[in-house]
């Protein structure tokens, strides 16, 4: 352990500590939420509405808030106040009686993360001039640590405890302020630099890109919100066992993925970028397909695995393909091009697939990601011969 730290500022372990507690509490939170979500009334629509808007949300003000930091020479500011955003949303969510209420609440907690993330990212590069590789893998790992603790506290507390969902929320919230604690031992280098406007010169980027941006912006259409997974998961069975292993096949799916991130990242480095986007756009396909077409308890821990898997193939590498289009000094544009585009995409996309849910069926949500996903494959293939890597 003592070598895993060795040469790392300070900085990269208080914030890891942070984001360690932040991210176990929404996980205790999010495996929960589209359940919480039905007993309040709220239909597949409503689902798809919620978690639709947040994520887009989450996107695009992270956009913004990295511009607003850089361009005010101030970060800390933007991580506290995210932060804390967030663990006050957690507290009155727990207080919800409607679903309007969660509504509300779980797109001011989206919010609070879209103002953190990339300030927070640009004190972890600042602070780690020599050795960035490292204090980005520590923080990812300290994350999604965090991730797999929550999910597994959640189904401890409703299994074992037999705690009711909003108690959970409420044990959820108090660790999120605890998140808040190291926040103010947190250094960052004082700057003002005049950034000038944050336009979005797309003229400047190369035509390859623009075509991989209206493929990405397809892909996220057919990739609606986790909450329409758990909800499947949730028909198959009766009483208890309903809520405690869609929230266990929720942890499979966190474990696959942690486990599998770093691999493909490496993965995409030796066999190009490009191959590892096909895999993960066809292998979302087909675990759509499976979630449309099979029921059993075995057929949904392939699936969820499955599931783990496409967004350890697609995440990552989606963001490390679209650095690999530009230069330098048009990464940023590119970036933060992306990260808007696909947000934009998120709302309608889990908004079709909460109509679909419930004016067509269940299955029928599955069957659309499925062909919008076939169809990005096919998309890749045509246009992208050659790429950069």
């Amino acid at each position: 352990m003592k070598k895993f730290f060795e040469g790392v500022s300070i900085n990269i372990v208080l914030l890891g500590i942070v984001s360690f507690l932040a991210d176990a509490s929404s996980e205790m939170i999010m495996p929960l939420l589209p359940m919480f979500i039905i007993t309040l009334g709220g239909t597949g629509l409503v689902v798809g509405l919620i978690g639709g808007l947040g994520d887009s949300i989450s996107s695009i003000l992270t956009v913004f808030s990295g511009y607003w930091s850089d361009k005010f020479g101030k970060r800390k500011p933007f991580v506290f106040s995210g932060y804390a955003t967030s663990a006050i949303s957690k507290i009155i969510l727990a207080f919800s009686s409607t679903w309007q209420h969660v509504f509300l609440f779980r797109s001011l907690d989206r919010a609070g993360k879209g103002l953190r993330t990339a300030p927070r990212d640009a004190i972890i590069a600042d602070s780690a001039i020599n050795m960035r590789g490292k204090a980005f893998g520590i923080h990812r790992a300290m994350d999604t640590g965090g991730a797999i603790i929550g999910s597994m506290l959640a189904f401890i507390l409703f299994w074992s405890f037999n705690l009711e969902f909003r108690t959970i929320f409420l044990i959820a919230a108090a660790i999120a302020f605890l998140s808040l604690l190291p926040l103010p031992f947190v250094t960052e280098r004082k700057s003002k630099v005049d950034i000038g406007s944050m336009k979005v010169s797309l003229k400047a980027l190369p035509r390859s890109f623009h075509l991989f941006i209206i493929i990405a912006i397809i892909f996220a259409f057919g990739n609606f919100s986790y909450m329409f997974f758990i909800l499947r998961a949730q028909q198959f069975f009766q009483a208890r066992m309903a809520i405690a292993l869609p929230i266990l096949l929720y942890v499979w799916f966190n474990v696959v993925y942690t486990t599998f991130s770093i691999p493909s990242g490496a993965l995409s480095d030796k066999v190009g970028r490009k191959n590892v986007l096909i895999l993960g756009y066809s292998l979302f396909g087909f675990t759509c397909l499976g979630f449309a077409l099979f029921s059993s308890l075995p057929s949904l821990i392939a699936l969820f695995g499955l599931y783990g898997l496409v967004y350890a193939l697609v995440d990552g590498n989606q963001r490390a393909f679209t650095a690999d289009f530009v230069e330098d000094e048009l990464r940023g544009t590119a970036l933060g091009t992306f990260h808007a585009s696909i947000g934009i995409a998120a709302f309608p996309a889990s908004l079709i697939a909460g109509l679909l849910w419930d004016f067509v069926g269940s299955t029928a949500t599955f069957y659309y990601g499925c062909v919008l996903s076939l169809v990005c494959t096919c998309l890749f293939i045509l246009f992208f011969k050659e790429v950069k890597s």
